[in-house]
């Protein structure tokens, strides 16, 4: 993962403020569910001091206009993520395993759910 200089945000970008901008404040990512959704999105970062100055921020910033109905804020530095680099080696594993498909197995005559 990459510092936080180099960070952009999303849709309104990151909220800096602090002493010594945002470099002094942690990078939260904001995670979003919808009125209508059933997951939680990711829609930006913000950077903030704690946990609950960084959910106030992220509301602000990211359901100006009431379409969340849920935030969740996560400190940047506790995501572990795969490098896209290193996709072909990091899911090879998958490929092998056929009987997780449903196209490998046989439905039996007069089972009319599965």
């Amino acid at each position: 993962m990459s510092g936080e200089s180099d960070r952009g945000g999303g849709p309104g970008g990151a909220v800096s403020g602090g002493p010594g901008g945002a470099g002094g404040w942690p990078l939260w990512e904001v995670f979003v569910r919808p009125r209508r959704g059933l997951s939680h999105s990711h829609v930006g970062s913000v950077h903030a001091p704690d946990a609950v100055l960084a959910l106030r921020n992220a509301r602000d910033v990211f359901t100006r206009r009431q379409e969340g109905v849920s935030i969740w804020v996560v400190p940047a530095a506790a995501i572990t993520a795969s490098s896209p680099d290193e996709k072909d080696a990091f899911f090879d594993p998958a490929a092998d395993k056929v009987y997780r498909h449903p196209t490998f197995y046989e439905v039996p005559e007069g089972v009319a759910h599965l």
